[in-house]
């Protein structure tokens, strides 16, 4: 049985690289590399966006987490990421996809000037590399336990060099196109296991296993508890998950060059909409199905905890029952489905980060022109370059302390809130030169560094007083605040500029 899952791991691994290769075909030019000559079905790039925010600690933490005490939390996140994303659909995707970018921060160097792009740009693919890196090492945790399960005991490095080896053939090779083709394969495949779980467990729990979930809160979606502290702290009080949220995918949606590369490859204004809000749909019925696998296996489980189960933590709740209560060939199915999320936002940032490096820094400050050419074989050998750098992270990550995995998770903290603030500046505040956004880019960063390291509140939890961090949600926010006031400041000691001309002719 073993070897027959192991089959079907290897197998789908082939077949996702075969595929992404057959469907990208040839790639004769640097548009095509980064952005698909902007003819990706919207679906496709909906999908994509939705597989490249998955990671596996996504396929098997909410399960977990609506197991534990988050019930349908995720759900009501979502609703707020819904609302961001519509707003990021309406106000500046359609400033993108009339300038004809192949990279959100063409807009910076069209708005303000080349230097802010070039420090935005860095700031997006630092913020990859520490980000990526250590999700890559993470992701390598359950599945290290899941083939040990299969009886194959491989170690985190050669799990890293494997996963990394498989994504760069069809990255470097294939493009976007590659990336977008395998990223919807994946996203359905991690999908359709949700519901196969669902189904299995309903079968062994009944209409009275949701019965007994339901009155024991497993499916309650909001958190009302609005007491100041909680509403800081949490990332699933109502405030925070509404209005934080929307905020925060504002930023992540709309200046973030992992997601925005995506949307850019759609065939038009219209389809780039229909992806951008499409994807926070999807994001919402993704989190909707792993909750309900969590709060099922409540019920599979009869309500013991994680402790009683001999179980290390909630995050393998969902992976145990993939291995165990689940028929063998299906396990191994969804095995592959957890393999594919690694990969999929792998392969997701490989390729942005390269746009990223090629398109705003090399040719931005290249001393000459660069043919389409010598753009096309640079985007290729930076994959290659970013592949080898976040490999090694990685991999060196694993003998080193937790810090670097906490300042790693956090890192959208730090820098979000410049990024949108940006942008917000360079729509908000028209005085605003580029003088007056880089320092107040750079006081983002500094103010945002002390908010996550130093601000701390008191929180009761179980009759104890707790010091927690401000929750991510609101990160954001604080930061574009700190953006347009610095930034407005700034502009009030000198004239006016004379206005840089904004993207014109709109594609249809």
């Amino acid at each position: 049985m073993n070897a027959l899952n192991l089959a079907v791991i290897v197998v789908y691994l082939v077949t996702v690289a075969w595929i992404g290769l057959r469907l990208s075909g040839k790639q004769k030019s640097s548009s095509d590399y980064f952005v698909g000559e902007g003819r990706m079905p919207w679906w496709t790039v909906c999908f994509s966006v939705v597989a490249t925010e998955t990671s596996v600690l996504t396929v098997i933490s909410v399960p977990g987490g609506a197991y534990t005490d988050q019930a349908f939390g995720n759900v009501e996140l979502a609703l707020g990421y819904i609302i961001g994303r519509t707003i990021v659909a309406i106000v500046l995707i359609p400033l993108y996809k009339r300038g004809g970018f192949v990279s959100a921060y063409q807009y910076l160097e069209l708005r303000f000037g080349r230097y802010l792009q070039g420090v935005a740009s860095v700031t997006f693919v630092v913020t990859r590399l520490l980000a990526e890196g250590v999700r890559l090492f993470a992701s390598a945790i359950p599945i290290k336990l899941l083939l040990s399960e299969f009886g194959l005991t491989v170690g985190y490095d050669v799990i890293i060099v494997a996963l990394t080896l498989l994504t760069v053939v069809y990255t470097y090779l294939g493009g976007i196109k590659a990336v977008i083709w395998t990223d919807a394969l994946q996203m359905s495949l991690y999908l359709v296991g949700a519901l196969i779980a669902i189904a299995v467990l309903t079968g062994h729990v009944g209409a009275s296993g949701w019965a007994k979930a339901l009155d024991g809160g497993k499916f309650r979606l909001f958190d009302t508890d609005f007491g100041l502290a909680h509403v800081l702290t949490s990332s699933f009080a109502m405030p925070t998950a509404i209005i934080g949220g929307s905020i925060f995918a504002m930023a992540s949606h709309g200046s973030d060059q992992l997601i925005v590369q995506r949307i850019l490859a759609t065939r038009s204004l219209r389809d780039s909409q229909r992806a951008m809000i499409g994807s926070g749909i999807f994001i919402a019925i993704q989190f909707g199905a792993f909750s309900l696998v969590g709060a099922l296996l409540w019920s599979y489980n009869g309500g013991k905890s994680v402790k009683d189960l001999g179980l290390g933590s909630s995050d393998s709740l969902y992976p145990n029952f993939i291995l165990h209560g689940l028929p063998v060939v299906i396990s191994g199915l969804l095995v592959a489905g957890i393999l594919g999320a690694a990969m999929g936002s792998l392969s997701s940032a490989l390729n942005s980060m390269a746009n990223s490096t090629v398109a705003d820094i090399i040719r931005s400050f290249a001393q000459r022109t660069l043919d389409d050419r010598t753009m096309l074989r640079l985007a290729r050998v930076m994959t290659l370059v970013w592949a080898v750098l976040m490999a090694l992270f990685a991999m060196g990550f694993s003998s080193t302390t937790g810090n670097v995995y906490l300042t790693a998770l956090t890192i959208a903290g730090y820098t979000y809130g410049a990024l949108l603030g940006a942008f917000l500046l360079g729509r908000i505040v028209k005085r605003a030169n580029q003088f007056d956004a880089i320092v107040a880019f750079v006081a983002t960063v500094i103010v945002m560094t002390f908010v996550v390291r130093v601000i701390k509140v008191d929180v009761e939890v179980a009759g104890k007083v707790v010091q927690k961090g401000i929750a991510a949600q609101w990160l954001v926010p604080i930061g574009v605040l700190v953006t347009l006031a610095v930034g407005g400041a700034t502009s009030m000691f000198h004239p006016a500029p004379q206005p840089r001309p904004e993207p014109v002719e709109a594609v249809v």
